[in-house]
């Protein structure tokens, strides 16, 4: 998603759902929505980490979003889907897969209906939060593109 752009600029972002919470990322990192398959593992990754899948050729590894953000593992389901994404790798970029429990909508949203993710202690990592935007009366965390999505 990058950095906050200016108050006046609007920007679309994806919503999908974790728990009971919903996200955001923008979607024009958004490159595909598909629904959950078979991943292929690979040996000792991060807990996090799925696996990879093989997308038109393109091997791109796919997380977890629940169990990066210390929520509990459930089964997965029809509305179970990886949102394959675009991410930022130092002056790179790469695609990744996030499983996600659901795909909700697509909103359009101010850079100035984004603040700044609160301070929550030095122990937390937060450099995937782009923001934190207050839609229809609830807050959702917005999503950068950067790497950290993956890194542990």
């Amino acid at each position: 998603m990058g950095e906050k752009q200016n108050s006046t600029d609007e920007t679309q972002y994806l919503t999908f759902h974790l728990a009971n919470e919903e996200y955001a990322v923008g979607i024009l990192r958004v490159k595909e929505i598909i629904p959950y398959g078979a991943l292929t593992k690979v040996p000792q990754p991060p807990p996090a980490i799925r696996g990879v899948i093989n997308l038109r050729g393109k091997v791109i590894p796919v997380i977890d979003l629940r169990l990066k953000f210390g929520l509990p593992s459930i089964d997965y389901t029809q509305r179970t889907c990886i949102i394959v994404v675009q991410v930022k790798s130092g002056s790179s970029s790469l695609l990744m897969g996030i499983v996600v429990d659901e795909v909700s909508e697509v909103l359009t949203m101010a850079a100035g209906d984004i603040e700044d993710t609160p301070d929550f202690g030095a122990n937390v990592e937060t450099g995937y939060i782009l923001g934190m935007a207050k839609i229809k009366g609830k807050v959702k965390a917005a999503f950068n593109n950067s790497r950290h999505w993956i890194d542990d």
